[in-house]
């Protein structure tokens, strides 16, 4: 029997727990027709989350209403790409640039992104969003997801933000009844303190009306049940308490919620039982333990500045228990104003939390395991990382 758990980055797992809210404001705003807030949303979450399997999904929902979709990750060219998926039916798209054009009122300076066709004129976004709208029946639309925007330039992101609004504004103008009217509905998704930079540059004011659906954990009881139906559905069983040890060992992380339901899911089918028991689960917990290290805490911290991961190592000596502030300030030869701003920051990356007044504890499930093996080694965690 095929393993129904997915922790494959963006491969779309059978359960969508904790998410259903976002799934069904994004489905309402497109039902609800042109000026739904929802069609304009951003979605943040640290690593692990699900942020790139959600915009799967909505990708999804927006294909069973008819419309088109356009999913792109944030790296340079990202326009181009836009403008090539946009116009697949046309001539071949050769190059791209960003340059100036037209200065639109609240968006100073404002750029548009064209391309260079082999056989037609330079093209911008927006001609290219509004000539394959066109071709769409009334009502419909096309969904552009931008995973990981973040990595994505300010200038694509003023060309999209603008064209998008460009388009809004000419359907408006347009003289049919709003259910007949073409949407476009804009998602895009990143790290939490980046992609506020994004929304927060002066020429985005556009992108600050995004409807903000930020992804947290997934309340324990709701991932028992959603191990035990799924397990269910997909031809073994698991009982209740061994469902709740399972959800206990993800600690409602998405991305360690398909890792241990998968090494649980092998455990179970290596021992040839129709049954997930506690053995599975304690060794699905361990397996998924040394996957996660690698593919979520690794990463969160060779992200993070010097100083953010000296503020870290600062509270390794305390784990599992909550850090005082000031005592991570006299670690790391700080003052408290220091170790205060520090705090603040790995806070809103989700990276730490803090339980109670003073104190700070690791919010990223065994980061601590990993900031113990960070302080132990002698030859530094990037070596360290890639074991």
């Amino acid at each position: 029997m095929p393993n129904p758990f997915k922790p494959t980055a963006g491969k779309m797992p059978p359960i969508l727990i904790g998410r259903e809210n976002v799934v069904t404001d994004f489905a309402e705003g497109l039902e609800n027709g042109a000026g739904a807030p929802s069609r304009l949303m951003l979605v943040s979450g640290q690593r692990g989350y699900g942020k790139t399997v959600l915009l799967v999904e909505l990708a999804r929902v927006a294909l069973s209403y008819g419309w088109e979709v356009v999913r792109q990750t944030a790296s340079p060219g990202m326009c181009e790409r836009i403008v090539g998926a946009l116009e697949s039916h046309r001539p071949h798209v050769s190059e791209a640039s960003i340059e100036p054009s037209i200065d639109i009122d609240g968006v100073a300076g404002a750029k548009l992104g064209h391309v260079s066709l082999e056989k037609t004129a330079a093209l911008t976004v927006r001609d290219a969003i509004e000539r394959r709208l066109k071709h769409l029946d009334d009502g419909k639309g096309i969904l552009f997801t931008i995973d990981e925007a973040q990595a994505a330039s300010t200038d694509e992101m003023v060309a999209l933000a603008t064209a998008l609004q460009e388009v809004i504004g000419d359907e408006d103008l347009r003289d049919v009844p709003d259910e007949r009217k073409h949407g476009v509905a804009f998602v895009f998704a990143g790290l939490p303190s980046v992609v506020d930079d994004i929304v927060n540059e002066r020429v985005l004011t556009f992108l600050r009306r995004a409807v903000h659906h930020g992804l947290s954990d997934i309340p324990l009881p709701d991932v028992r049940n959603a191990y035990q139906s799924t397990v269910a559905e997909s031809g073994l069983a698991i009982g209740s308490e061994d469902a709740m040890e399972a959800a206990r060992a993800s600690a409602g992380y998405p991305y360690m919620i398909q890792l241990v339901g998968y090494y649980m899911w092998q455990s179970a089918q290596r021992r040839r039982s129709h049954a997930i028991e506690r053995c599975d689960v304690e060794q699905a917990t361990a397996d998924a333990a040394m996957v996660f290290l690698d593919a979520v805490c690794a990463p969160a911290y060779l992200g993070l500045t010097g100083a953010q991961q000296a503020f870290l190592r600062a509270m390794a000596p305390d784990w599992p228990q909550p850090s005082a502030v000031t005592e991570v300030a006299r670690r790391s030869g700080k003052s408290v104003a220091w170790a205060a701003a520090y705090r603040k920051s790995l806070i809103d990356a989700n990276v730490i939390d803090a339980p109670a007044r003073g104190f700070v504890a690791y919010a990223i499930p065994h980061f601590g395991e990993y900031m113990e093996r960070v302080t132990s080694a002698d030859d530094g965690p990037r070596r360290m990382a890639t074991r």
